[in-house]
């Protein structure tokens, strides 16, 4: 879910092992998917196809995961998957962009309305809600107790110094935030300078977040788990604050 809001209230009622894992490998489904499809099939001549690779085997992600990702990628089977997006809005307003990579659009456009529909939202048209969306690096440090110590002072002129645009500081997390094209500049930079990231990708961050009314705040919850179940799903990020 967009916004990188923690829904602790929520959230803390489900299975988040299982909910964490089933995410984490459906990103890197997806970042194999495009680093193959941006360089080929082979890590040995696609560098970062072999990083995303690498993250896959520590993450224990199935091998069977991996190699229907890079099969999505280099058409394997004669399957044409084609990169869509879809837009609408959940329930309280709450914008939603849903990234999706299928071979049958009939069947995703399907699921995605329904899930909509179940959660009193409304599919919209091409346009309707992208633009409150801007794509942009995303680094996640945690803080707190159970994390390495880390000076925010220090950290923020690192992130200034490696190029970062912004940093907001939270409770149990500390999130930078950069241009999509400095991402790995920046990423690298830090890394030299020992910092762990919890989190750390190219994503949609919400220009204008709104907050959840609470009666509303489960169906919403529900909205995204339902759409990020769906195989054909890759990406879910909502306006939510």
């Amino acid at each position: 879910m967009s916004g990188h809001s923690k829904w602790h209230n929520i959230q803390g009622r489900k299975n988040a092992q299982d909910a964490k894992r089933g995410k984490i490998f459906q990103k890197l489904s997806r970042d194999l998917y495009t680093a193959a499809k941006a360089g080929g099939v082979d890590p040995d001549g696609n560098p970062g196809l072999r990083l995303v690779m690498e993250k896959a085997k520590a993450a224990n992600m199935p091998k069977d995961n991996v190699q229907r990702a890079l099969d999505k990628a280099s058409g394997a089977g004669g399957a044409n998957y084609q990169e869509l997006t879809y837009e609408g809005y959940g329930p309280a307003g709450i914008a939603v962009l849903v990234e999706a990579l299928t071979d049958n659009t009939n069947r995703t456009a399907s699921n995605i309305r329904s899930a909509f529909k179940h959660a009193g939202g409304e599919l919209g048209t091409s346009g309707s809600v992208s633009f409150q969306f801007e794509r942009k690096g995303y680094l996640e440090i945690s803080r707190g107790e159970d994390a390495p110590a880390v000076d925010e002072d220090q950290l923020f002129e690192d992130m200034l110094e490696a190029g970062a645009d912004d940093m907001k500081t939270y409770e149990d997390q500390f999130e930078i935030y950069t241009d999509p094209k400095s991402f790995p500049a920046v990423r690298d930079a830090l890394a030299e300078k020992g910092y762990v990231f919890a989190s750390d990708e190219v994503t949609m961050v919400a220009d204008n977040p709104m907050e959840v009314p609470a009666d509303k705040a489960e169906s919403l919850v529900k909205l995204v788990d339902e759409l990020e179940a769906d195989d054909d799903v890759s990406a879910v990020y909502t306006t939510a604050e």
